[in-house]
């Protein structure tokens, strides 16, 4: 690959084959025969059906369609459509969460300007961008959008806004020299201009290098495409569990099919008994019950101003023990202020100068007089270097408009990259002032006095060293320092760059993007919940390291390094380093990747905060890309799992924060519906082992599954948020949902349900008719499961949880009891649900072992979970 930077104008002219009048049309169309159009391209995607199909894959829900063939086969219709619709159901709710999500190159060719100005055959001509070709010369001006990658051939103070790319808010100053070293980032080769930035200040000729895919925005859609999405921690515990289930269930179905062949029992009854038990043990609902919650808990958190863009990456927040952040408008506010200010040898806070004192009120008028920058009706239009010199005027109610009319500017010096150096020239109090500002390392070279409160004085060569340790130590710190200075010129003078020597010195302005106010706080409290916060930035090592240390990311120079340092180290030597770097300067979009795959590595979930076209590849890489929602491109969005609606870092500890509550609600409804399957499960091996009757029709356990246990369950989900999660380390991406002692438990509360079960099916069986028994069976199952999400709904009791805090599980109970209650009890629908009509005194046996469970379970927690 050819490095443009390094070449000569001439050279990158003749490596390209292109003359001064341009390119010719023949070589254009020869040109676009091999290289295609200035787009980027985007791969086929599966279409809807494919994706619907595809839902059917799982082995659980195939289970469930065998059950359904054989239910059918059996005349059982009523459970066959129920199957189904289930199965339905939740293929199409999985075809639209995918359809979804994936519109990132979408966004990325909405950032190409329409139309560019070219020179062809010797003519300049307006053209679709799309149409730009390598070797173009491109005509770019002040507020264009690049239309390609290029170099720089002419350049008149061309600055270009490269955030979208780089990340960095400040525009650069371009040039046409060239740049002969190695390790030079995007960010540094200033005598190039890239696709997707804009110009903000002068005008450039360009000669194009570069279009669609082979642009640095195109390598960047190739790494979208090669980022691969992460499944969350719940979707691999689920997935895992899932297969797990799906192996037991064949293997007890099979057993209890050959255990009732040998006893002789008729085919049709056995194979009954196998489809019943393959119906309770799956959880059919639990899929929509997980997304569901998921959902709902994004409800919340949109009202917190986090947008979840997919679903799942909801449970993944609370197991985030990482989280990569851009520096620019992720932990600052991508505003350039002044921060402080040095006149008369002494270095004072932006917001303590004296305007009333001489010395203090001239630098301030210096900054808004030698500057372009303007802001009308809160539009800020500029330089945002200057932009920050006019904030800095109206801190002490100076309007730069008022200040630049009082004092006319008669004549200018525009800045460039040679000198270093802006003048301008104004009548000032009769006099003829010319205002320099600049790099201190060009202008204290030019100066002759010094300006101080006791009056002029010849400046020496110890007053040098002392400016320049001021400069240094504000530099260390972050700032970027202006120098400023004056001399009084003869009137109507014609100024030349000569005339920028014998100046009077009078000050520094020193200015930064500054941390936002929150950055701090949301920082310290990620460190207390377990969670390393990770600087990742396109801007200088020093400027980094500053913001980072003063918001408590970094602590020590040594954390610290730039992206052709990284270059340097090798997978294993980053591996065995990540966790001592706090903070990555001059870093590129693959750099950003490596560390996120870094970080995977080591077993954590990682968070990738950014904003920029350049965090996208990175975002989709991470387990949970966070993009900003007022700074951030469409990519940044399309591309990230969240959107932070008020680009307010803190507001990602609110979303960790719900995302762990929500994890440990989605385990608890997990549990309440696992240990219900598991009592229908104990329930009818005991009785196909027992020589019994089958205690459940397979419609039964259908009806608890989906109708009686979804809403409780749901409203487990939906219980309140518990703070003291934050104080807790992050979960293991490795830690199984379902543990030893998580499996425990739901084995033994299982347990005690089917024998309180079994026992209401024996009192059943007594009065001589199976369909009492089996109606009594299936009432008390229901109403043991339906009273059980007490006991699921938090790890304590509920006198201490409060049995009134979630009114959303009292109304679903009532609902699963009325619901339960008219299939009793209304006739015309008895037959469907092969029930039969129950005795009060039924009833109420059925009633008062159902509570068992509810009180066993209870009375452990308080005599034991204190």
């Amino acid at each position: 690959m050819v490095e443009f930077h390094r070449k000569s104008t001439a050279e990158a002219m003749e490596v390209l084959n292109v003359t001064e009048q341009g390119l010719n049309t023949v070589e254009v169309n020869r040109r676009r025969s091999s290289l295609g159009y200035n787009e980027l391209e985007e791969v086929n995607k599966k279409g809807a059906i494919q994706i619907f199909l595809e839902q059917f894959k799982d082995f659980l829900v195939l289970i469930l369609l065998a059950a359904a063939i054989v239910s059918a086969l059996l005349g059982k219709l009523e459970s066959t459509l129920v199957i189904l619709f289930v199965v339905i159901v939740n293929a199409v709710l999985g075809t639209v969460q995918h359809l979804k999500a994936e519109q990132a190159l979408s966004s990325l060719k909405a950032l190409s300007s329409p139309t560019a100005k070219v020179l062809r055959d010797g003519q300049k001509i307006e053209i679709p961008s799309r149409e730009i070709i390598v070797g173009d010369i491109l005509y770019v001006e002040a507020g264009d959008y690049i239309s390609a990658d290029g170099r720089i051939l002419e350049t008149y103070s061309l600055q270009a806004n490269e955030s979208s790319l780089t990340g960095e808010a400040e525009s650069v100053l371009k040039i046409s020299n060239v740049i002969d070293e190695n390790h030079v980032a995007v960010g540094d080769r200033k005598n190039m201009v890239f696709t997707g930035s804009f110009a903000t200040y002068g005008r450039a000729v360009i000669l194009v290098t570069a279009i669609g895919m082979h642009t640095e925005i195109g390598k960047i859609a190739s790494l979208l495409e090669s980022a691969q999405e992460k499944k969350t921690p719940l979707q691999v515990n689920l997935d895992v569990f899932g297969k797990k289930l799906a192996l037991i269930i064949l293997a007890i179905s099979g057993f209890i099919f050959v255990l009732d062949i040998l006893r002789g029992n008729p085919i049709i009854e056995s194979v009954m008994f196998a489809v019943s038990l393959a119906v309770a043990a799956i959880p059919e609902a639990l899929s929509s019950i997980v997304t569901i919650v998921l959902a709902l808990g994004t409800q919340k958190m949109a009202k917190q101003n986090a947008i979840v863009r997919k679903l799942h990456s909801v449970e993944s927040l609370g197991s985030i023990s990482v989280i990569c952040s851009d520096k620019t408008g992720t932990l600052t506010q991508n505003k350039m202020t002044v921060r402080k200010v040095y006149v008369d040898n002494n270095v004072l806070e932006h917001d303590q100068l004296n305007h009333n004192t001489a010395l203090e009120k001239k630098i301030i008028l210096m900054g808004l007089l030698c500057s372009d920058a303007v802001t009308i009706e809160k539009r800020e239009m500029g330089d945002p270097t200057e932009i920050a010199l006019v904030n800095f005027g109206s801190i002490y109610g100076l309007d730069e408009l008022d200040i630049r009319q009082k004092y006319p500017r008669i004549g200018e010096l525009p800045f460039d990259s040679d000198r270093k150096l802006m003048s301008t020239v104004h009548e000032i109090a009769g006099k003829t002032i010319m205002i320099t500002k600049g790099a201190l390392d060009v202008l204290i070279k030019r100066t002759k006095a010094i300006e101080r409160s006791d009056g002029l004085q010849t400046i020496t060569e110890a007053d040098a060293k002392a400016i320049e340790t001021v400069n240094k130590d504000l530099s260390k710190n972050g700032l970027r320092v202006l120098a400023f200075a004056y001399k009084e010129l003869d009137r109507n003078k014609e100024i030349s760059h000569k005339d920028e020597k014998d100046l009077i010195f009078i000050g520094l302005i020193a200015m930064m993007d500054p941390p936002r106010k929150e950055s701090k706080g949301a920082v310290e409290e990620c460190i207390k919940a377990g969670i390393k916060p990770v600087m990742i930035t396109g801007d200088h090592r020093i400027t980094a390291s500053a913001i980072a240390k003063q918001i408590g990311i970094l602590r020590d120079e040594s954390e610290a390094i730039d992206g052709y340092e990284l270059d340097e180290l090798s997978d294993k030597e980053l591996s065995a380093r990540i966790e001592k770097i706090s903070v990555y300067a001059r870093v590129s979009p693959e750099h950003k990747i490596r560390i996120v795959k870094a970080w995977q590595n080591k077993g954590n979930v990682v968070a990738m905060t950014g904003d920029g076209v350049n965090d996208a590849p990175a975002l989709k890489q991470a387990d949970i890309g966070i993009a900003m929602g007022i700074t951030g491109t469409e990519v940044a969005k399309d591309a990230a799992a969240m959107v932070l609606a008020d680009d307010n870092f803190s507001t990602i500890v609110k979303a960790i924060s719900n995302g762990r509550s929500i994890y440990t609600n989605i385990k608890n409804a997990i549990r309440f519906l696992l240990s219900g399957n598991t009592a229908g499960i104990l329930s009818i091996l005991y009785a196909s082992i027992s020589g019994l009757a089958v205690p459940f029709a397979p419609v039964h356990l259908l009806f608890i599954n989906l109708v009686t246990d979804s809403l409780p369950a749901i409203a487990i989900g939906l219980e309140p948020h518990n703070e003291s999660m934050m104080k807790e380390k992050p979960r293991t991406i490795n830690a199984p949902i379902l543990d030893r002692g998580f499996g425990l438990e739901v084995f033994l509360e299982g347990l005690l349900i089917a024998v309180c079960t079994i026992a209401v099916f024996y009192i059943g069986l007594d009065t001589g008719n199976s369909l009492i028994a089996s109606t009594m069976a299936f009432a008390a199952l229901c109403l043991c499961r339906l009273f059980h999400s007490f006991n699921t709904r938090s790890r304590e009791s509920i006198f201490k949880v409060g049995l009134i805090t979630n009114k959303f599980l009292l109304l679903s109970i009532a609902i699963g009891i009325g619901l339960l209650m008219f299939i009793l009890t209304y006739k015309p629908i008895m037959h469907i649900f092969e029930v039969s009509p129950l005795s009060m005194n039924q009833y109420g046996i059925v009633l008062i072992i159902s509570l068992i469970p509810l009180v066993l379970v209870q009375s452990y927690k308080v005599l034991f979970r204190k």
